[in-house]
């Protein structure tokens, strides 16, 4: 068995060439669906249907009517042309909107392409984007790898891939060892296949096919981010959405009974006086308005503030080093009440060193070398047992390709011992090149060590059993002679350095020149444990490899523990080092006792009951196991906990399935990244904290979309049930409310969506999934607010209807009258008023429960913007003769533009007043 390192890959020109032969590694997704088919998709909502076919068909029929049967002048028809140009107006945003979303989850979707991949070019280990693989490539694979292109084995050590997403094979065993080969395999067993996972072992494998050319790529469907998962704010608002539609079609048959009945009052409800055709076009039109108001009552905005909101909040929380997956997960995170977060890369740095190192010498000098860093001089003082055990016993390499700098390719405990050797000036590549690795046995989470036997370079003749792991396994297997130290120094030199929050190893060999299989010493049970048949391996001593805390996590911690949400440890580590780390972060005081910390073995051991009984008291479990992890989560769920899990190993994929949110690390396994909802790119906790900040932010954007949505609404509807009470004069045409309805839908969904998110958030309580969106104060505003608006323009819908008001100062000498006709001028008051009364109120629902001024705009660049566009676009659809008669409005005199900004402003100084007044008590 040849080692990996006599593999020196391609060159830089073969790679060239390899690529302009073969291609790069990408698959080529299937054709898009054109964008004009998109944009008439659009138009095969039932909503945009009413639109067109009643609205818009009845208004033209009307203004047939009037142009040919009351010979009134061509300008009749610039209502329906309006109709027609607000409704493509709307659709045209609305698809703009959630094409550039739609985009958003494209992009997101394609980072598999980046994922790293480990070659060999030119002798040398490196890291290349999986893109970037070509045919001829050497590419190791190791536990948890989504393998990167299809590739023959060139070495393997107990190499079990997971072939289901194409065989449906959950474990297929891959060898080079052609007596070991399956005939009914589906492929052969010395091939593996791109898009496959790695699930023991690891080879090396010369890539044989790339991208399209795979039988991956042969099957390929282009697949996009999950975002039909029905969660509990989808189901609010499906809910939500039935409730106003239901309501508004109530409004809107209000609307037509109460019309004809004031239409008939004129008559005194004698049909003979009625003139069938002008009573026919009569009802047409309330028809039109009817529908029309139903149209902009119903929250069709929705989906699209939802879709804005989350792409929105995808895009900026990339910013933030969390990669969304799945959409639905921005949402979730806002309700987590407690996150399940590892230790090693998440609350530590991941940049393993070795601080201190205890070897002890064989034959004649029994002493340990105690603190070796400060003792050993040259690598002659370390024994060749020591030099080969880590130099060969290990899955990891070390990238040259900056001299001075060596990286860490592989395991980064494993690395960190390697780059130690490096550092004595022992050269470890060398010892692998004229090495032979005999046989393996890889490091799992349920044994807790690795094993290798190779003929050794150092001790000519000999074959070597070298073993590495967790101390009190390692040391549990070795024969008690009086070279060895005795169990109480070895532990107390382990409580030593675990209690400085330091990852230890213990190392052990034996010499098995006369019986070389590796099962004769390393047999295990069916619970992957080793028997007694090892225990004449001789220790040889322990290394304490340190991973400082992140300085960001103290105070990221704190802030989740102050926003109400518990963080609980789960790592491999011993209890003393998982403690340790626990108080350097902020997690672990002095009131903390027992019952606060748990072991994996005593976890397993709990009955659902038993662990139901103490799991919220948990803060740590080390020595923790895969399946302690998912079943922590569990335990969790069932004491209706919204639950999110941090995880960068295969091991984790259960836990990250199995949680409300999956964390995957940036640096994990494809198998973690695969089964999580979200990616941590820098590995952070002070990232998890923002992407918690991200989903309460988000949950309030969409609530304050809905309270001005619902507000303006309420106003409409009752001004228009109410106006057709009066008289039968409509307060609001058709295209006005259909421009209210692209200020409150479309607009408001832009402006809102696009709000920053606020740290206030993290003092408040975790969301209550169960909780309605409409609480208590959202529900006293919409009525309160919106009734304060209907209100004032009923009343001042009477006064024009009562009075001959030619600007508004003439309000100062009111004198009310008979009942009369409202002008042209005094419709287009009206309309202005109430555009201009909830352009003000826009920024106040901005502004909802953030005990901020509506005036703090802050990176609301896009807020400005859209209610920029709301004030001119209505400056000019009064004033613009050529846009007038699509909106029946008239211009107005300056005093009454200053009066109606200066009055509707009062809805946002009124609210800042009051908010003053609350935060100075």
């Amino acid at each position: 068995m040849n080692p990996q390192h006599h593999y020196a890959g391609l060159t830089p020109q073969q790679v060239v060439r390899s690529r302009a032969k073969h291609g790069v590694n990408v698959l080529t997704p299937p054709p898009a669906t054109p964008l004009w088919k998109q944009f008439l998709e659009k138009f095969r909502d039932p909503l945009i249907i009413i639109l067109l076919l009643i609205a818009g068909v009845l208004s033209v029929a009307i203004s047939i009517y009037e142009y040919n049967g009351l010979h009134q002048g061509a300008e009749v028809f610039f209502e329906p042309v309006g109709i027609f140009v607000a409704i493509f107006l709307a659709t045209g945003l609305s698809f703009y909107f959630e094409t550039q979303a739609d985009k958003e989850f494209s992009v997101l979707n394609q980072v598999s392409d980046d994922e790293p991949v480990e070659v060999i070019r030119s002798g040398n280990h490196t890291q290349i984007a999986k893109r970037d693989v070509v045919v001829g490539d050497v590419v190791r694979i190791g536990i948890g790898c989504e393998i990167p292109a299809d590739g023959d084995l060139l070495l393997s050590t107990q190499l079990s891939v997971d072939e289901s997403t194409l065989t449906g094979e959950p474990l297929c065993h891959k060898t080079t060892n052609p007596t070991q080969f399956d005939s009914k395999a589906t492929y052969p067993s010395n091939r593996v296949l791109r898009g496959t996972k790695v699930m023991e072992g690891h080879a090396l494998i010369r890539v044989t096919a790339v991208g399209d050319a795979t039988e991956n790529g042969k099957v390929y469907k282009a697949a996009q981010i999950d975002n039909s998962v029905k969660t509990p704010l989808n189901e609010q608002l499906d809910w939500l959405g039935k409730w106003v539609s239901r309501l508004s079609c109530s409004i809107g048959i209000a609307v037509v009974v109460a019309r004809i009945m004031m239409y008939l009052v004129q008559y005194d409800f004698s049909f003979a006086n009625v003139d069938p055709l002008a009573f026919i076009a009569y009802i047409l039109q309330t028809l039109m308005i009817a529908m029309t108001l139903v149209v902009v009552s119903v929250p069709e905005g929705l989906p699209m503030a939802v879709t804005l909101s989350l792409a929105y909040s995808m895009r900026r929380m990339l910013k933030t080093n969390n990669l969304v997956r799945r959409m639905h997960a921005c949402e979730t995170m806002g309700a987590t009440t407690v996150i399940c977060t590892d230790k090693t890369g998440t609350l530590t740095q991941n940049r393993m060193s070795v601080e201190k190192a205890c070897f002890y010498r064989g034959g004649e000098a029994d002493k340990p070398i105690i603190d070796a860093d400060e003792i050993l001089l040259s690598s002659s003082d370390l024994s060749n047992e020591v030099k080969e055990s880590i130099a060969l016993n290990t899955t990891a390499s070390l990238d040259f390709s900056n001299p001075t700098s060596p990286s860490v390719l592989g395991n980064p405990t494993e690395g960190a011992l390697l780059l130690w050797l490096h550092n004595k000036g022992i050269d470890y590549e060398a010892l692998r090149e004229q090495a032979r690795v005999v046989e393996e046995l890889p490091f799992t989470t349920e044994r807790k060590f690795m094993a290798t036997i190779v003929e050794s370079v150092l001790m000519p003749g000999k074959r070597m059993l070298y073993v590495k792991g967790a101390p009190e396994i390692v040391y549990a297997l070795c024969a008690s002679t009086s070279g060895t130290p005795s169990q109480a120094e070895v532990y107390a030199q382990l409580m030593q350095y675990q209690q400085r929050a330091m990852r230890t190893l213990a190392f052990a060999c034996k010499d098995v020149t006369e019986t070389p299989s590796l099962s004769q010493h390393l047999t295990t049970s069916p619970s992957q444990h080793l028997t007694t048949s090892a225990s004449q391996l001789r220790f040889l001593g322990i290394a304490a490899i340190a991973d400082p805390v992140r300085k960001e996590v103290p105070e990221s911690i704190k802030e989740c523990l102050k926003a109400g949400i518990n963080v609980k440890i789960v790592t491999g580590d011993t209890a003393e080092t998982a403690k340790e780390i626990g108080r350097q972060v902020g997690l672990w005081t002095d009131k903390d006792t027992g019952k606060n910390i748990i072991n994996g073995p005593e976890f397993a051991a709990l009955t659902d009951t038993q662990l139901d009984a103490v799991v919220m008291d948990i803060k740590i479990i080390s020595r923790a196991r895969p399946m302690d992890k998912r079943r922590l989560v569990e335990a969790l769920q069932r004491k209706n906990q919204v639950v999110a899990v941090t995880g960068d190993g295969t091991n984790d994929a259960p836990a990250l399935k199995a949680a409300h949110v999956g964390l995957s690390m940036g640096d994990g396994t494809s198998v973690a990244k695969e089964a999580s909802d979200i990616t941590i790119i820098d590995n952070s906790f002070r990232s998890i904290c923002k992407a918690v900040m991200w989903g309460r932010s988000l949950y309030q954007n969409i609530q304050r979309f809905l309270l001005f949505q619902l507000t303006v609404n309420v106003t409409a509807c009752m001004l228009v049930l109410c106006g057709a009470l009066m008289g039968t004069e409509t307060p609001l045409t058709v295209t006005q409310m259909l421009w209210i309805n692209l200020i409150m839908d479309t607009f408001a969904a832009m402006a809102l969506a696009s709000l920053p998110p606020s740290e206030a958030v993290m003092s408040d309580p975790p969301l209550n999934r169960n909780a309605f969106i409409i609480n208590r104060p959202m529900l006293a505003e919409i009525v309160g607010v919106g009734g304060f608006f209907f209100a004032l323009l009923i009343t001042l819908l009477y006064i024009f209807e009562h009075a001959d008001i030619q600007q508004l100062t003439d309000l100062l000498h009111l004198q009310l009258g008979a009942h009369t006709p409202v002008t042209p001028y005094e419709l287009t008051l009206l309309f202005t008023i109430f555009v201009m009364t909830h352009f003000f109120y826009l920024f106040n629902a901005r502004a909802f429960q953030t005990q901020r001024s509506a005036l703090h705009l802050k990176d609301c660049n896009g807020l400005v913007f859209i209610s920029t566009l709301i004030f001119v676009t209505q400056v000019c659809m009064v004033e613009l003769p050529g846009v007038q008669r699509f909106f029946n409005v008239v211009s107005l005199k300056l005093i009454d533009w200053v009066i109606i900004v200066i009055g509707s402003s009062f809805v946002l100084w009124i609210r800042e007043l009051w908010s003053l007044l609350r935060r100075t008590k």
